[in-house]
């Protein structure tokens, strides 16, 4: 039994974990305007790399961003497809949460210590959220962080006179991760050997923690504003649910086809 994670926040990531959230096989593009092409092929080589079928199947996790519309909306949509004609509960995961975590392993972080994880948001903005370290190591291996603000969207100058004031002795900075940070140096300056992307690793190694913790893990995508490009004449919103029943094209159709 396996479960497979998807995150199209920003560069298209698979991952399929066993049930202790051990990796078993991953793939990723750095496709960004491709997200709906990309996806699908890189399910189909995961479960094909692992020898697991698509019955085989226990969950699918989705990262909900933040993200802009269309390349989040593909990852979502796609998840939920598959989960539904599996019959396999679908769990969403913010998919800066996983990079903060991925941060704590990755820079070797100990509880107390602060992160701000970033990620493009276009428009010469940057997704952002604020955590606390809890623990390094927690349940299953999992570092533990937790979230103490955001996340939001701004530019680049204002996150980082909110977020990042002078220091002193009782207020270190936070260490900044994520590609957001590094389109924007002069403002926030990323820490040496952090991560830039989620990992649909540790996507799916948050979702298991979570879920059985008994946290409620919804799929509602995190837009945060309005899509870049709507059709004329259609109704566009802001709100977290905006376009999240939309199709997303061949990814949804291909990962769901296959399931039958």
């Amino acid at each position: 039994m396996a479960v497979l994670a998807l995150d199209t926040s920003a560069a298209v990531a698979v991952s399929l974990v066993d049930e202790e959230g051990a990796r078993l096989a991953s793939r990723s593009s750095d496709e960004r305007r491709r997200h709906a092409e990309s996806l699908a092929p890189l399910i189909t080589e995961v479960l094909d790399e692992a020898g697991i079928e698509r019955a085989d199947l226990t969950a699918v996790v989705a990262g909900t961003g933040p993200a802009p519309f269309t390349g989040l909306r593909v990852g979502l949509v796609t998840a939920r497809t598959l989960a539904l004609s599996l019959g396999v509960p679908v769990l969403g995961v913010p998919s800066l949460d996983a990079l903060a975590v991925q941060a704590v392993s990755d820079l070797g972080l100990r509880a107390g210590a602060e992160i701000l994880a970033t990620s493009d948001a276009r428009r010469k903005e940057v997704y952002w959220a604020r955590y606390r370290v809890v623990a390094h190591e927690g349940p299953h291996g999992v570092p533990v962080v937790e979230r103490t603000a955001g996340p939001d969207v701004d530019r680049a100058g204002f996150v980082a006179q909110a977020q990042l004031p002078l220091a002193d002795a009782d207020t270190p900075l936070p260490v900044v991760v994520g590609e957001g940070a590094m389109l924007y140096p002069e403002f926030l300056p990323v820490a040496d050997d952090a991560p830039l992307v989620p990992d649909a690793t540790v996507l799916a190694r948050l979702a298991l923690v979570r879920r059985k913790a008994g946290e409620e893990l919804p799929t509602e995508p995190l837009y945060l504003r309005r899509p870049d490009v709507h059709e004329p004449g259609v109704a566009t919103g802001s709100g977290a649910g905006a376009g999240a029943g939309a199709s997303a094209g061949p990814a949804a159709a291909s990962a769901a086809g296959g399931a039958a």
